[in-house]
C-alpha cells in the first residue's frame, strides 16, 4: 500500500470514545492554567518580585501549559483518568504552601479574605475566560492535527468515520463556538450604527482570507498528493470554506433576527435539519451518495458532507452567540459571576439532558452530518469547558487576595472591594507589574495572531508528514517532534507580540 493511503486509511473507521473520557481530558487544561496562576504567585510570596525574566516565563508556561496536554493526548491517555486528580492534588499542595507562607508572614485573617471575597470587584471590560478558551481550542486542535498521524495517539481520539464522539470531532465545533463568542454582533462593533447592507457588505469582505485560506489549502493538498480522508468534508471542501459561509450566513441572519433571539434561530434551524434527515433521504443522500454507493460525480455528490453540514454548524454559531452576549454582559464583581456560573451549569445539564435523550431516541452524535445531538453535545462540553475556565478564574482571584500585590497574566484584575478598610483595598489593588506581566503571557500571544498561529500549525503539520514516517515512528521520536512542532509554533507568536507585532489579513 502506498504511504499516501496508508496514512488515510490510518483515520479512518473510526468509532470515538465516551463522552466522560473527552470530559476528563478536556479538563486538564483548566487546571494547568491553574497550577501555573499559582506558582507564579507562590514565586512572588517568596521572593517579593514577579518572575520577570522572559525566557523563563516562556518556559514555565509551555511546560506547564502546553506539555501537559501533549502528554495526556499520547502516553497518558490510557491513565487519562488519573491525570486531573494528579494535577488537582499539585496545586492543592501549592495552595496550601501558600496559605502556610502567608499565616507565617502574617496580614489580614483568612476569614477576612473569605468574607470579602464576594464582595470584590473585578475589572469589567476584560474577561479572561473567553480569551483562554479561544487560545486553549486552537492550541488542542494544533496538537491533535499532527499528533493524529502518530500512533501514540489514541484512534478513540480522532475523528469518528460517520457515528461517534471524538476529541477531533469536538474540536470542529469548538472552533464554531470560539468564533461566534466574539464576532462583531455579540461585541456590538459598528454593526449597531452601520447601515444593514453595509455591515453586511463589510462582513462579506472580511471572510476573503478564510476563502483564500481555504483555495490554497485545496490547491496544496491537490498538488502534492497529501493524504486527506474525504469523508470529513467532500473531495474539494474543507473546514476554511465552512467557517466562511457559516459567518456570511449568520451576518445575513441577525440583520433579519434580533440578536437576542439567536438561542431560538438556533433551535429551529437544528431541529428542522434533522427533521430533514428522518424524514427524507437526505441521511442516505450523505452517507452514501445519490445512486447509493459513495459516488463523487458532480460537486454536490463530491462535496455533500461539507455542504450539507453548514445547517448544523450554522445552528452551533447562532447557539453560540447567544452564549457570548450572555458572557459578555457587564458583570463588576465576583458574586455576579458565581451566579453567572450558576446559570450556566443548569443550563449545561439540560443540554446533557436533550443529549442524552436524542441519542436515544432519534440518532447518535455525528460530526459528518452535523446533526442535532453533534450540536447539543459540542454546546454542552463548549460550555463546560468556559464554566471551568471561569471557576478557574475565581480561584485566582480568591488567591490573589491572599497575597498582596501578586499578579498572574492573563486573569482577572481584581479592584477594590466593597465596604472595606483602606489598608484592606491595598492589598486587592493590582500591582504595577501586573499589566506588564499581561505583555509577556504565551496565551496573551497566541491570542493577538490566533489565524496565524493555526495557519502556521497548519503549514507545519504538512511539513512534517512529508519529511517523517510519523505512522511507525517510536514514542521518543513522536513526543519530540510534537514538543518541537509545538514550541516552534509557540515561539513564532512569542517573538512576535514580544515585537508588538499582530499580523491581519484583512
Amino acid at each position: 500500500m502506498a504511504q499516501k493511503q496508508l496514512k488515510e486509511a490510518f483515520v479512518s473507521n473510526l468509532n470515538g470514545t465516551t463522552l466522560l473520557e473527552i470530559s476528563l481530558g478536556f479538563s486538564v487544561a483548566p487546571l494547568c492554567l491553574l497550577c501555573r496562576g499559582l506558582l507564579l504567585i507562590l514565586y512572588y510570596l517568596h521572593y517579593g518580585k514577579p518572575l520577570s525574566l522572559r525566557k523563563y516565563n516562556l518556559l514555565l508556561d509551555f511546560v506547564v501549559l502546553i506539555s501537559p496536554l501533549l502528554f495526556s493526548c499520547t502516553v497518558l491517555a490510557p491513565v487519562i483518568f488519573c491525570v486531573p486528580p494528579i494535577i488537582a492534588a499539585i496545586c492543592a499542595g501549592i495552595f496550601s504552601k501558600i496559605c502556610s507562607q502567608r499565616k507565617h508572614d502574617g496580614g489580614v485573617s483568612f476569614r477576612q479574605i473569605v468574607n470579602d471575597f464576594q464582595k470584590t470587584y473585578l475589572d469589567p471590560e476584560y474577561i479572561p475566560s473567553i480569551t483562554l478558551f479561544r487560545v486553549y481550542v486552537n492550541v488542542l486542535t494544533s496538537i491533535s492535527i499532527l499528533a493524529v498521524d502518530f500512533p501514540q495517539y489514541p484512534r478513540r481520539y480522532a475523528k469518528t468515520e460517520t457515528y461517534g464522539t471524538g476529541v477531533m470531532d469536538f474540536g470542529v465545533g469548538a472552533f464554531i463556538f470560539c468564533n461566534a463568542l466574539v464576532c462583531p454582533e455579540v461585541r456590538q462593533k459598528s454593526c449597531a450604527t452601520q447601515p444593514k447592507f453595509s455591515f453586511l457588505t463589510r462582513q462579506f469582505f472580511s471572510i476573503w482570507p478564510l476563502i483564500f485560506l481555504g483555495v490554497g489549502r485545496l490547491v496544496s493538498v491537490k498538488s502534492i498528493e497529501y493524504h486527506e480522508h474525504i469523508s470529513e468534508y467532500g473531495v474539494h471542501w474543507n473546514f476554511f470554506f465552512t467557517l466562511a459561509f457559516v459567518r456570511l450566513a449568520a451576518s445575513l441572519i441577525l440583520t433579519i433576527f434580533p440578536k437576542s433571539k439567536s438561542w431560538i434561530v438556533a433551535m429551529n434551524l437544528a431541529v428542522f435539519y434533522q427533521l430533514i434527515l428522518n424524514i427524507t433521504s437526505l441521511k442516505m443522500f450523505i452517507l452514501h451518495g445519490s445512486n447509493g454507493k459513495d459516488t463523487r460525480v458532480g460537486f454536490l455528490n463530491a462535496n455533500r458532507e461539507g455542504l450539507l453540514s453548514l445547517f448544523g454548524y450554522l445552528a452551533i454559531y447562532m447557539a453560540s452567540v447567544q452564549a457570548g452576549l450572555y458572557l459578555l454582559k457587564r458583570r463588576n464583581s465576583v458574586k455576579e459571576w458565581i451566579e453567572a456560573l450558576r446559570s450556566l451549569i443548569l443550563v449545561v445539564l439540560v443540554l446533557f439532558l436533550f443529549l442524552h435523550l436524542s441519542q436515544v431516541h432519534i440518532d447518535p452524535v455525528s460530526r459528518r452530518m452535523a446533526n442535532l445531538p453533534y450540536c447539543l453535545w459540542v454546546l454542552a462540553h463548549c460550555l463546560t469547558f468556559c464554566i471551568g475556565f471561569v471557576a478557574i478564574d475565581l480561584m485566582l482571584v480568591f488567591t490573589k487576595l491572599l497575597v498582596r500585590g501578586a499578579s498572574v497574566p492573563c486573569s482577572w484584575n481584581v479592584l477594590q472591594p466593597a465596604h472595606s478598610s483602606k489598608k484592606h483595598d491595598m492589598e486587592t489593588v493590582p500591582a504595577k507589574g501586573e499589566s506588564k506581566l499581561l505583555h509577556i503571557c504565551l496565551i496573551t500571544a497566541i491570542d493577538k495572531n490566533q489565524l496565524l498561529f493555526f495557519l502556521l500549525a497548519n503549514v507545519m503539520t504538512g511539513v512534517v508528514n512529508i519529511m517523517v514516517d510519523t505512522i511507525h515512528s517510536k514514542t521518543s521520536f513522536a513526543l519530540g517532534v510534537l514538543h518541537l512542532y509545538m514550541f516552534f509554533n509557540c515561539l513564532i507568536m512569542y517573538l512576535l507580540h514580544a515585537k508588538n507585532i499582530v499580523l491581519k489579513f484583512w
